[in-house]
């Protein structure tokens, strides 16, 4: 095969026209053409395009590499390592994130028919519970944005960016894909699937486990382990107010960032674990053409561009960071909470990314020297601001809010300007200043200038921040060695809930590796 790199094209190819672009090129009949990658450049706003690897089969090698083409060999693809594993024992997964569904799904493609626990509810259930939360009904403390088959991502962006370089990187996007993801995930620079499409994909994964002999349990809540002589000998769920207990010698525990009482009760039976350095902050929503005119320039009004978005860090003098996080091109602002009482915020956009607003976490580094006390001390804080922007927002589920130009000036909001908030049920207007910490709200105030001066807009009067965003990576590490609990044998835990991983990918890939583990113990057990 053959690779061409650094084409230039004012509009996004699709697979279809990738032949005709490196004929176009290279002068050489090609075939199986495909999109290696392809990304926007707008490093120049004179200048916007979108830069893309193509690569083919040809029968004229020699004469493409002399018109700028190279050798391309893919690399070796990631298959997971074991088939046809006989297991006496049945297998727990608790959490039907990315995590756990990518372990449940590995192992039961193995041939290891595992049980799956959910104490929320199948996503199609889960989406009523939530769209009934926002309108201004009840909270169901069990099926929420952060409770629910699927995960917290789930209700997002449903980005599919990491830092993570890992060959199960690749096969993750590739099974998304075969359960419905667009399959432009497998080349895009900044893929996504949204939250629209990524529901379908949840339920196509579910159907595929059960096609596979697993059970699947929702609203079953993992409420004790039982130990022996340091050795998992069996797990109590709750579903309906009844507790039951099991049999189990392997849990796969993918509980997610929120899940709280999971921590406490893990704390309680001596499990190990340790607090982590996390981050809490609010959400920022400008009008989304505005980000496109500073990020694109004239480009923007041409209709040929995605939805813009932006990553901006900057690290201030006191040694904290301040930096943006799942930002929602053409997205908006949603109530996450999980308990009664307390606010959370996270965004949320759609595959069309086509809401007037952007929106992204605006968050301040934390480190456990903030919240001295035991591993579950983090818990507390985030509590703490949870209960804070509660109280600020009325007490009815609205958030607290206030304008970026009123918060640099310290005085309440009365409110919106030309950014209209998405949040539901809704904002109250107040001075942020009085809801969150002021280490805080010091960071803020000291990051905004630095970061309008890396996107123009940034810092508008207008924008709107909403308080308070305190769950985008869990404040609690699990401590593990090869995916296995250093202090209870047949417990891996695994994710983002575990404290080993930041997002759809790198906690879809930890379940991953968990599922290599499990195996690779249920073969030596034989």
């Amino acid at each position: 095969m053959i690779r061409l790199n650094d084409i230039h094209t004012p509009v996004r190819p699709e697979p279809e026209t990738a032949a005709r672009l490196m004929e176009e090129r290279l002068g050489v009949p090609v075939r199986n053409a495909r999109i290696l990658r392809c990304s926007v450049d707008a490093r120049r706003k004179s200048d916007v395009h979108y830069v893309c690897s193509l690569a083919a089969e040809t029968d004229d090698e020699a004469r493409a590499i002399r018109a700028g083409a190279e050798k391309y060999e893919p690399g070796e693809r990631y298959v997971f390592p074991y088939g046809n594993v006989a297991a006496d024992e049945r297998p727990v997964v608790a959490g039907m994130g990315p995590a756990g569904l990518f372990a449940a799904l590995c192992l039961a493609e193995a041939g290891v028919k595992c049980l799956v626990l959910e104490r929320g509810q199948p996503v199609e259930r889960r989406g009523a519970d939530v769209r009934r939360f926002w309108s201004g009904g009840g909270l169901d403390t069990e099926s929420n944005v952060q409770f629910g088959e699927g995960g917290a991502g789930t209700f997002s962006d449903g980005k599919l960016t990491t830092g993570v370089n890992d060959r199960r990187m690749r096969f993750v996007l590739e099974r998304l894909a075969g359960f419905g993801a667009p399959e432009d995930i497998l080349y895009l620079g900044k893929p996504h699937i949204g939250t629209d499409r990524l529901r379908e994909v949840v339920r196509r994964v579910r159907e595929r486990l059960l096609e596979l002999g697993c059970e699947i349990r929702f609203g079953s809540r993992l409420a004790d382990i039982v130990t022996e002589n340091g050795r998992l000998r069996g797990i109590v769920a709750e579903a309906e107010g009844e507790r039951r207990e099991m049999a189990c010698s392997r849990l796969i525990l993918a509980p997610g960032n929120s899940a709280r009482d999971t921590f406490a009760m893990l704390e309680q039976r001596g499990v190990a674990m340790a607090a982590k350095n996390f981050s809490v902050g609010v959400r920022i929503e400008h009008r989304q053409a505005d980000v496109d005119a500073a990020q694109y320039g004239e480009a923007a009004t041409l209709g040929t561009l995605p939805a813009s978005d932006y990553k901006l860090a900057v690290h201030l003098k006191g040694g904290r960071s301040v930096y943006t996080f799942c930002v929602c091109p053409g997205g908006s602002v949603v109530a996450a909470a999980s308990e009664e009482g307390m606010v959370v915020t996270n965004g949320m956009s759609e595959y069309a990314r086509d809401g007037e607003n952007c929106c992204g976490g605006l968050l301040v580094s934390v480190t456990p020297e903030d919240y001295p006390g035991d591993p579950t001390a983090g818990v507390a804080f985030q509590r703490t601001l949870e209960r804070a922007a509660f109280r600020a927002g009325g007490g009815d589920w609205r958030a607290p809010a206030q304008l970026v130009g009123d918060f640099l000036k310290k005085r309440p909001s009365a409110g919106p300007g030309r950014v209209k908030p998405t949040y539901e049920p809704g904002v109250r207007y107040c001075d942020l200043w009085q809801v969150l910490p002021e280490f805080v709200c010091e960071a803020l105030a000291e990051a905004l200038p630095q970061m309008e001066r890396k996107i123009r807009g940034f810092a508008s009067p207008d924008a709107v921040l909403t308080a308070v965003e305190t769950r985008s990576s869990c404040p609690v590490r699990i401590l593990r060695e090869e995916m296995e609990s250093v202090s209870v044998s047949g417990l891996y835990p695994c994710g983002e809930g575990a404290g080993y991983a930041g997002g759809i990918m790198s906690a879809a890939a930890d379940g991953v590796r968990c599922a290599e583990r499990v195996c690779r113990d249920l073969i030596g057990a034989e």
